[in-house]
């Protein structure tokens, strides 16, 4: 089953509504490719949504993101990205542990060129898997290690894609 059929079967199975209001918070995270940097910021929503499993629970939210790509000799470019993102607690780890996955949309402009490969199309799929940890007396806090993937899924060619190992603090509010 690929990624996106998962996070489409999560999404439409039944479940359970937390109780409590949607948690939102704001992140900054930073990353580096092969030849290129990233600073990026944005918004969550949680969906109010969570499904228990042997494993652990499965939850879900919304990620808004708005970044710079910087590449040496090379023009900088902007990303604005909406992306649905699963998360998985899982028992068996400590508290506030969790890996998540998500599969997004993205507009980068101008085209991203890092000298050596340059995207054809602005319209880019970012994919992502992180492992991270919740924190804090009221657990506000969040770190998360992220490997990201950007490529526009052969709609043209070329399609080089992208990846960034990224590093993001999270904020509850």
């Amino acid at each position: 089953m690929s990624l996106a059929s998962l996070l489409l079967a999560c999404v439409a199975a039944p479940a359970a509504l937390a109780q409590d209001a949607p948690t939102r918070s704001w992140f900054v995270q930073g990353g580096v490719a092969e030849r290129s940097e990233s600073v990026n910021v944005g918004l969550t929503r949680d969906w109010r949504w969570r499904k228990a499993y042997d494993i652990g629970t499965l939850t879900g939210y919304w990620e808004g993101t708005l970044g710079r790509w910087r590449v040496d000799g090379q023009r900088d470019s902007t990303v604005i990205g909406l992306t649905p993102v699963l998360r998985l607690h899982p028992h068996r780890w400590s508290p506030g542990w969790f890996v998540e996955a998500g599969i997004g949309l993205n507009v980068i402009t101008p085209l991203y060129d890092n000298g050596k490969d340059r995207f054809s199309t602005a319209f880019q799929f970012g994919d992502h898997l992180a492992v991270g940890k919740r924190f804090g007396a009221a657990r506000q806090h969040e770190w998360a290690l992220r490997i990201q993937h950007y490529s526009n899924a052969r709609i043209k060619q070329p399609n080089p894609g992208e990846n960034f190992l990224q590093l993001r603090y999270s904020r509850v509010w």
